[in-house]
């Protein structure tokens, strides 16, 4: 059964009729839902943390305005993983006794290291890190909430078949589980698309010097260097790409789909190939439910910051609207019965439309995201990408 949420006041309006939601995990009407998220609020992703943060805020902010969920408020408890995977888990000790269910991290590192923990407490845990390693084997109660690493990985092959690009150069960070999943995903997929990999060359997080890379590309056949990298890597090696003077264009992923990395770069972005989630485009879609849901968190978001919700900030507000809808269904904080709601969802979130399964814990598809140019310091949807999107949101 399809299942969309055009607002968020739909949701709270729902919820709000179904009273105190009877079925529940044993908490009184009037006790809070206490929903966990862990996030890096310090270390080298607290650029990206802190937007998961200020985004699952504001669903917060938006469903207690609303009357609440199940008749109930909705509170956040959030701590600070400090990008490390022993301080994730440091943190989610810290809270597991008093919370329903789990939001992030989006460090990938951090986000493995926590999941046998939620699996093995039965914890409905929603991650913001998109390493494909966390639903290859499915655990019943873990589910990712941007799109996997692989589907990064084939968007931009479809891309490079799309524009006739069909050898490449490949760059990614061997201490991130995100950059290795994306890695190992494109060289698997390669051959199916047509794309051969001339220069395969991984980099540490801590590199602060890619000339060797460059040299590497230049003397190479490559006609485009794919980058996978999260946090300073993307912004250092975009820097030096474009004082190399290299011909051939560079594309990176959605960790850069975001002002900072367009700050820092300034006029150096301009013309680079750079991935994002649908949401960081919703402007430039045609009218219809996905861009409704889009802009019931970018405008709050835009009028309380001073700018577009990023990347980061899709995957918390989305996670934030699939709990709730789980809650909902589940009529309640039973957890058990939160997992089963998941496992059953259709829901159009600011990262697209989610079909969670048995089977699919991921519930996401490649068509869900943009291939985009940066233009005047703003990302732009390339024409291929402009088209594609609109077949898919038409299909919804």
């Amino acid at each position: 059964m399809r299942r969309f949420l055009p607002s968020l006041a739909c949701l709270v309006l729902a919820t709000a009729a179904c009273g105190s939601g009877g079925g529940g995990g044993g908490s009184g009407a009037q006790d809070p839902i206490k929903v966990g998220l862990i996030v890096s609020l310090t270390g080298n992703y607290t650029p990206l943390g802190s937007e998961d943060k200020k985004a699952v805020e504001l669903a917060v902010e938006q469903i207690n305005n609303g009357g609440g969920l199940l008749g109930r408020k909705v509170e956040l408890v959030a701590r600070d993983d400090k990008t490390a995977p022993d301080q994730g888990i440091v943190a989610y000790n810290q809270i597991k006794g008093e919370i329903d269910a789990l939001i992030g991290p989006v460090f990938s590192n951090s986000a493995l290291a926590i999941e046998p923990l939620a699996q093995r407490d039965k914890m409905p845990y929603l991650s913001l890190a998109p390493a494909q390693e966390q639903v290859e084997p499915i655990k019943s109660y873990v589910f990712v909430t941007p799109a996997l690493s692989s589907m990064y990985a084939e968007r931009y092959l479809q891309y490079l078949q799309a524009t006739g690009l069909k050898t490449v150069a490949v760059a990614y960070d061997s201490k991130s589980a995100y950059s290795v999943s994306g890695h190992k995903a494109m060289v698997a997929l390669a051959p199916k698309y047509g794309v051969k990999i001339a220069v395969d060359e991984p980099y540490e997080t801590t590199t602060s010097d890619f000339s060797p890379l460059f040299t590497h590309v230049r003397g190479s056949a490559a006609e485009a260097l794919v980058f996978w990298g999260s946090g300073a890597p993307g912004v250092t090696a975009a820097k030096q790409y474009a004082a190399a003077g290299l011909k051939v264009p560079l594309f990176l992923t959605a960790s850069q789909a975001s002002k900072l990395w367009l700050e820092p770069m300034g006029a150096a972005a301009e013309g680079m190939t750079v991935q994002s989630a649908i949401g960081v485009v919703g402007e430039q879609l045609p009218d219809g439910k996905q861009k409704q849901v889009i802009e019931q968190m970018s405008k709050p978001y835009q009028q309380k910051y001073g700018y577009p919700p990023p990347q980061f900030a899709q995957d918390g507000y989305s996670a934030s609207l699939l709990l709730f809808e789980a809650i909902k269904k589940a009529g309640g904080t039973d957890k058990a019965k939160i997992q089963q709601a998941l496992e059953s969802m259709d829901l159009v979130t600011p990262n697209g439309r989610f079909r969670y399964s048995p089977t699919d814990h991921s519930g996401l598809s490649p068509e869900y995201i943009s291939v985009n140019t940066v233009k005047n310091g703003q990302f732009i949807t390339t024409p291929w990408a402009k088209a594609q999107l609109a077949k898919t949101v038409a299909a919804e």
